[in-house]
């Protein structure tokens, strides 16, 4: 399959989504949201697709998240929010094959959707994490709760409150056991298609029941939290146009420039 937003091949019982808009830094608009989870829809029924690796073309970034371009409509209702992140995931689309992340460059905000429902992460040494949402005045709540599930609660309480003054470094995310192992820049996805083939290689009923036992043992926990968040997302959240205009004000070049990385 292959979109103007998402890339797919599959060689070796392994498929391997690229999220291919370099040029935003792999950010997803709504048409990429839509074609990345109807591909995972997909998978549940191709039985050449084992397992699976996701990644972000061009190096320099994993995903951004949401792109800032996309018009998102909202409903009126306080109590309802319309995030059209929510379904990018494999997990969110019932596909119990086990997915790993291969991260180059940055992985923030709205990545933490496909971070959070992977098995594991492989990960460039030059690979940064981060969380911008409180900086531009928005609740960090369906990352922050999807990261909790894989982090210590100290790590992702500060990556998700200092927003874009705090930057994870790889060394330290392989250190807290976010990332799994750690490449040369340029060799994660090619790392994380190698354990991708082991997976594979595996009777296929097996490694999903694995996977739907392993989520099994935090599912109740995550479904409650994430219950709260579109309540706490309507509270917490400034209105769009002040949100925008932090968005604007931002520093350039220098580049939302943080601390040195962790």
């Amino acid at each position: 399959m292959t979109s103007p937003g998402v890339r797919a091949e599959t060689a070796n019982g392994v498929a391997l989504v690229t999220l291919d808009r370099p040029a935003r830094h792999n950010a997803l608009d709504l048409a990429t949201a839509a074609e990345l989870a109807a591909l995972w829809r997909e998978f549940r029924f191709d039985d050449t697709v084992r397992a699976a690796v996701v990644t972000g073309a061009g190096g320099r970034a994993f995903c951004t998240g949401i792109d800032r371009a996309a018009d998102v409509p909202q409903p009126s209702s306080p109590f309802s929010v319309d995030d059209p992140l929510l379904r990018i995931g494999p997990k969110a689309n019932d596909l119990w094959k086990p997915v790993l992340a291969a991260v180059e460059g940055m992985a923030c905000g709205g990545a933490f959707y496909l971070l959070g429902e992977a098995e594991f992460i492989i990960a460039a040494e030059d690979a940064t994490f981060f969380d911008p949402h409180t900086a531009y005045g928005m609740v960090s709540a369906y990352e922050s709760i999807l990261m909790a599930q894989r982090m210590p609660y100290g790590e992702i309480a500060r990556l998700a409150l200092m927003g874009t003054a705090e930057r994870l470094g790889a060394r330290r995310a392989h250190a807290i056991g976010l990332v799994s192992e750690l490449t040369r820049p340029g060799a994660a996805a090619q790392t994380a298609l190698r354990r991708a083939e082991v997976l594979a290689a595996q009777p296929t009923e097996a490694v999903q029941g694995t996977v739907r036992a392993l989520w099994a043992a935090k599912e109740a926990t995550r479904a409650q939290a994430l219950a709260h968040a579109p309540q706490l997302i309507a509270l917490g959240n400034l209105p769009p146009d002040r949100q925008a205009a932090l968005f604007t004000a931002r520093p350039r070049n220098t580049g939302d420039a943080p601390p040195p990385v962790r």
